[in-house]
């Protein structure tokens, strides 16, 4: 019963030992012995000296014991780290938001005569360009009224023609005294009927001619075709407040339309006003690389009162059709430049109840816990506006064991692979 209980003292005092490097040392249990080791030490330097112990040696003139290089006293252990080197550089200006893709146009086709549809050359979904014949309609009926027309046009035109050779053959006789005033007259206003028939009948052609292309509607626009609402053998009629017979949407360009916050109306205002185009990406969910970028090229004349925005619109050329109208994006916009900004690898801002701050690595290898205001952060790296300055030595992974004081030691790249190899291990086997 005796050596149960020795083992099982045994086996809690190595699982405490154990738990003890996890946490205290992640692991690392040579780490983890030379503090041990130092701490030992630092206990038994300050023990206090019995008359029947060795005098120690004399201490030199810095209050160091001779033959004891470092004092005697325990050095804190020093944590590894990965640092990087805070730079300047110019970063754009960018806001994000949420915007909708819309058409700059979208049509609705409709008959504008009432026939019967003997021709459908369209497909649901189908790719058109302006001036593609879309429908037919029966045009038989039309036809033949034309030819009417026609054929009335040619008896006023003949009967036109006799009443102005019959008014030059009174006004000779009139001049010879043959004929009177009377008889000039008639044959003159006869001539100006027989004219005002021929116009009539030119006019009744020339909209029959018009009629006759409605049974050929063509799009009237580029776009993508909807669903069509229509097949060969259905009667149509003249502008039915219906759907239509099929809507046809502008697909290149597309415009983004967008908001932002009151405050950036200057900046809006400003990057319109700009010469060069000012950049707008636009992204799908979580994507990182844009679906498309275009240029800013509208801002709105009024700032909503009731959200304290203002609305913009970007245009995209969406030569790929990679934008689907109707479609939600977030867009970023860049609206002018920062310069001169300190950057840092996003990583090595650390957050806190205090806001945000970083590890700085001093010359002496000692880090302090430095609080800064992060101005933006894009493309894992972050623009600060205050404290910290180009050239400065910041910490970028092991900052959760490092407290303001603490001495580090520069951690090679691929030594911090391994350490993060063997973590991984570790964590699968548990």
């Amino acid at each position: 019963m005796k050596r149960f209980a020795l083992l099982v003292v045994v086996v809690a005092a190595l699982a405490g030992a154990f738990y003890w490097v996890r946490t205290h040392y992640d692991g690392d249990a040579s780490q983890a012995w030379a503090s041990l080791r130092s701490s030992a030490l630092a206990l038994v330097s300050q023990a206090p000296k019995t008359d029947a112990a060795p005098r120690a040696a004399p201490a030199d003139g810095q209050g160091k014991q001779a033959g004891r290089p470092g004092g005697g006293g325990g050095q804190n252990p020093r944590v590894p780290v990965m640092t990087a080197v805070a730079q300047s550089a110019n970063l754009p200006i960018t806001r994000a938001s949420v915007g909708w893709v819309e058409p700059i146009a979208t049509v609705t086709v409709r008959a504008r005569i009432e026939g019967e549809m003997v021709e459908r050359r369209v497909q649901d979904g189908q790719m058109v360009k302006e001036g593609d014949v879309l429908f037919r309609l029966d045009d038989r009926e039309i036809q033949a009224q034309i030819a009417r027309d026609e054929a009335g046009l040619v008896k006023d035109q003949a009967t036109a023609a006799k009443t102005q050779n019959d008014v030059r053959r009174v006004q000779e006789l009139l001049g010879k005294g043959a004929a009177s005033q009377q008889q000039f007259d008639v044959v003159t206003a006869d001539s100006k009927v027989a004219a005002a028939n021929v116009a009539a009948d030119q006019a009744a052609l020339q909209a029959d001619r018009i009629k006759l292309g409605y049974t050929t509607m063509r799009a009237p626009i580029s776009g993508r075709v909807g669903v069509v609402r229509v097949t060969e053998g259905n009667l149509v009629r003249a502008n039915d407040t219906g759907d239509g017979l099929v809507t046809i949407t502008q697909m290149q360009p597309l415009r983004a339309t967008f908001t932002l916050p009151e405050r950036d109306l200057d900046l809006l205002r400003a990057a319109l006003a700009r010469k060069e185009a000012t950049p707008v990406r636009a992204y799908a969910g979580q994507e990182t690389e844009p679906l498309a970028t275009g240029r800013l090229n509208f801002v709105d004349s009024a700032v909503d009162t009731l959200s304290g925005t203002v609305t913009a619109k970007a245009l995209f050329d969406n030569k790929d059709g990679r934008l689907w109208p109707g479609q939600y994006v977030r867009i970023d916009i860049d609206l002018g430049m920062r310069p001169g900004v300190t950057t840092a690898p996003l990583v090595a801002v650390q957050p806190s109840q205090d806001g945000p701050f970083i590890f700085v690595v001093k010359p002496d290898n000692t880090v302090e816990r430095r609080p800064v205001e992060v101005a933006e952060a894009r493309g894992g790296m972050a623009a600060l506006a205050s404290g910290l300055k180009p050239g400065e030595k910041i910490v970028i992974e092991g900052q959760q064991r490092l407290k303001a004081g603490m001495t580090v030691m520069e951690k090679a790249p691929q030594a911090a692979a391994d350490t993060n190899t063997n973590r991984t291990t570790q964590a699968a086997s548990r």
